[in-house]
């Protein structure tokens, strides 16, 4: 992964989605728009309504990626537009959004990888109101101990997908999938959730210099 601060799609896609979110058989439904315009749809947009009134929430994650390999750390979630996954070691890795752009980071190479959160699935998370209205859901699956959500927009993150599962009686988060455009995908679950929490500003604070600075450092060793 080199330091950047252009969004290449294809790549951005890819790299979101085995850094920053995660593998269930549920990411993998067809799509049924009986029921997601049914009842289901109702319910749906209601869990929605009620994850996105959630302004701040922390907790600890839990992250397989597409070969079942696993990390984990702790992650903060600002509304709207503000994330941070903190990995634990040895893995190195930080993620952070600031409302405008996404930094992913890799300490033990010292790369910076900047994107613009508009292009990214954690746009769609991130939103004030998560929108389910339109062509936006794939499928709506209601079980007794779950309710599963799959989001596609071409328009935010072309044929990647996002997969949420909430308990159906709390409307708590419990676990969310991306499947990239290959099909490969990166399932979090999230646990010992605190929300309405007051965080420092720093915590989702992007130091835009360094980013510039590892970048030309990067352009450097590639010329030589």
């Amino acid at each position: 992964m080199t330091a950047s601060t252009a969004a290449r799609p294809g790549r951005l896609r890819r790299t979101v989605a085995a850094l920053a979110i995660a593998a269930l058989a549920a990411a993998a439904l067809p799509s049924n728009p009986a029921v997601a315009q049914g009842a289901g749809m109702a319910d749906a947009q209601k869990i929605a309504d009620h994850f996105a009134g959630v302004k701040t929430m922390t907790g600890e994650f839990v992250q397989f990626g597409p070969k079942g390999e696993q990390t984990g750390g702790k992650f903060f979630i600002q509304r709207p537009g503000k994330i941070r996954f903190n990995y634990e070691e040895p893995s190195g890795f930080k993620v952070i959004a600031d409302g405008e752009s996404v930094v992913i980071n890799n300490a033990k190479l010292n790369t910076w990888d900047l994107y613009p959160l508009s292009k990214t699935p954690l746009k769609l998370l991130l939103d004030n109101r998560i929108d389910l209205s339109g062509d936006k859901v794939r499928s709506v699956r209601e079980d007794d101990d779950l309710t599963t959500i799959q989001l596609q927009d071409k328009s935010i993150f072309g044929d990647s997908t996002i997969t949420m599962m909430f308990d159906p009686k709390s409307y708590e988060l419990r676990q969310w999938t991306i499947t990239d455009a290959q099909g490969k995908d990166t399932t979090v679950m999230i646990f010992n959730v605190q929300q309405g929490v007051a965080f420092d500003p720093s915590v989702f604070t992007i130091d835009y210099a360094r980013v510039t600075e590892a970048s030309q450092g990067q352009g450097a060793n590639r010329g030589k």
